[in-house]
């Protein structure tokens, strides 16, 4: 649970300077919205709105004010969103080739097709070729 609070902290604190940069931008539309921080710990969003704090550690209690604080300001709102459907998790944790390539396409991403041959490019050796005979490997890039 710390971790996670770490992390909501952190993001809570980035989108509170973003929301303050915008704000001084003359011509931007006022007010800034809210960002909606996506988060996959239901204890750690529970715990996020809650008044009481209970834990020993100090340094978590004065993430956990921030925290509180950014969301009763309206800085920030936090939703839920399944493991399985958290698009960050390729980044986070090990995941299976499917997975990977599922999450990938979520991202919007796309395989990265060679310029050269019009095959996908491999995570191989930077030849462009399959390093394995058994199937293609894909080298995922944003989608244009």
């Amino acid at each position: 649970m710390k971790s996670e609070f770490i992390a909501l902290d952190k993001a809570g604190e980035e989108e509170e300077w973003l929301q303050n940069f915008l704000e001084d931008i003359p011509y931007w539309p006022k007010p800034v919205m809210p960002v909606c921080i996506h988060y996959d710990s239901q204890a750690a969003i529970g715990r996020a709105g809650s008044i009481m704090y209970n834990g020993k550690s100090r340094h978590i209690r004065r993430r956990h004010n921030t925290v509180r604080e950014l969301l009763s300001s309206g800085i920030i709102t936090v939703d839920y969103v399944k493991s399985k459907d958290n698009v960050s998790d390729p980044l986070t944790k090990g995941q299976s080739r499917e997975g990977v390539e599922r999450i990938s396409k979520g991202m919007g991403l796309r395989p990265r097709i060679n310029q050269h041959d019009g095959d996908a490019a491999s995570w191989g050796d930077g030849d462009g070729e399959d390093d394995d005979d058994d199937d293609a490997d894909y080298d995922y890039a944003p989608a244009a």
